[in-house]
């Protein structure tokens, strides 16, 4: 892999960036967490004022030079509390009853609320409505063709941090909510365990009427496949049966390994199946875990592909991890471990290649012609810059910090680039592949 640009981002710790082609334009939205406790409101230079980290607007026509458009400031507060992580954007002409000239952002508004701007001049960005009274929001999917979006937020009276809300947004200025969705066990009024809280959904809209839900992170993961038009069309309340009746099937996974990332990859011809008289493409769903604490205290968190052909028997059939030894990335500082995947289903990459954020070992380049066998075929590890932030651990009651690089998510663009964020202000980085790797993507 070769980096083709970069920004720095204002030196703001980033989280989601989606890539939008608009009009003659490609421009990068990237969602930010909150600040850091050295500098909780980092200035921004095109007006001169310290803000509280939220969304970057970036320019990457020129992916060799991104340009900086705009900062829209989240909601105030360090790490967790503030910024705004999570962004999508569809077009109104996309949209069922979008206005035809607007661009569409949903993004979280701290953990309190998601937003919906219109970002038809990325320059002059005007907010539009706003769900609050909501905590803990984050990863959420919007199906662009149909407005539906799965909103991941925690709802009062839910038994669980993080839930999921159903609603129509197409007609962004005014949504509609079709009801709230998780786990039996979670929902107002239950007793006993409380089921482990949704992370993200993937949904493949109507025509593949699924949506695969991702539980947990680092820990507990479940991942669950739903019927989609069950899910929002069958009876709303949240009892137990209603929250059980659109499951098609669930795969429990280990108590050291959550389900951050759960992405679809489906009717995959298996080159090796090819003469069998069934089973010659396979429904595939790669799974994502987060690593979530520095210095490789916990379980490695990685990266697990299962067969979902037969739905209601999911089989885990594959895994891949970076190599400690190939880096002593134990010993760099930070997080070492999977954190997420690129989610564009654009044909340029989708099901030859997969990217993969992996905190302190940058990102990883996956071949996934052969979910059977996944092979790495390219990794890039940004360089640590003066803006690059410290992780800590406790030694002997003190704090032990090294700077270190945290690649935290990754997402493609239709034209083959592939960007990365750092969690660490390092900024975004711009890529391409080389080599093998541009041959097995099948790119020129």
């Amino acid at each position: 892999m070769r980096l083709v640009g970069m920004s720095d981002l204002q030196a703001r710790s980033a989280y989601q960036p989606t890539i939008q082609h608009q009009g003659n334009r490609w421009i990068a939205y990237i969602g930010h967490h909150g600040g850091t406790d050295d500098v909780p409101a980092p200035v921004n230079p095109l007006t001169g004022k310290a803000e509280s980290n939220g969304t970057s607007i970036v320019d990457v026509t020129d992916p060799t030079n991104p340009k900086f458009l705009r900062h829209i400031p989240g909601l105030p507060g360090k790490y967790e509390d503030g910024g705004a992580q999570m962004v999508r954007v569809c077009e109104g002409k996309t949209l069922p009853k979008g206005d035809r000239a607007a661009v569409y952002m949903l993004r979280t508004f701290g953990s309190q609320a998601h937003e919906i701007w219109n970002v038809a001049d990325p320059t002059n960005p005007l907010l539009l409505t706003r769900i609050d009274g909501l905590q803990d929001t984050h990863k959420s999917w919007w199906e662009c063709d149909t407005g539906i979006a799965f909103l991941v937020s925690g709802a009062p009276g839910w038994r669980t941090r993080r839930m999921t809300q159903v609603y129509d947004l197409s007609d962004p200025a005014h949504p509609v909510k079709i009801r709230d969705f998780g786990l039996p066990g979670q929902e107002p009024g239950a007793t006993g365990a409380v089921p482990t809280e949704v992370h993200g959904p993937i949904s493949t809209g109507p025509k593949g009427n699924r949506v695969y839900f991702g539980y947990g992170t680092n820990k507990g993961g479940v991942m669950q496949i739903v019927d989609r038009e069950k899910l929002l069309n069958g009876p709303k309340e949240p009892t137990p049966d209603n929250l059980r009746a659109p499951e098609i099937s669930r795969m429990l996974m280990s108590s050291w390994n959550g389900a951050h990332t759960t992405f679809p990859m489906l009717q995959m011809p298996i080159a090796e199946f090819a003469k069998d008289k069934d089973g010659s493409k396979r429904d595939i769903v790669m799974i994502v875990d987060e690593a979530i604490l520095n210095e490789c205290l916990e379980a490695r968190q990685m990266v697990w592909f299962a067969d979902v052909s037969i739905e209601n028997r999911p089989m885990m059939i594959s895994n891949y991890t970076v190599s400690e030894a190939s880096g002593a990335f134990c010993q760099r500082g930070g997080r070492f471990g999977a954190h997420s995947s690129n989610e564009s289903m654009a044909s340029v990459f989708y099901e030859k290649m997969a990217f993969i954020s992996f905190f302190n070992a940058g990102v990883r380049a996956l071949d996934v012609r052969d979910p059977y066998h996944p092979k790495e075929v390219g990794y890039f590890i940004p360089a640590i810059t003066a803006a690059t932030d410290k992780r800590c651990v406790k030694v002997a009651g003190k704090d032990r910090c090294r700077v270190a690089i945290q690649t935290n998510n990754v997402e493609t663009d239709d034209r083959g680039y592939i960007y990365i964020v750092d969690r660490a202000n390092t900024g975004l980085h711009i890529l391409e592949l080389t080599g093998e790797a541009r041959q097995a993507a099948g790119l020129k």
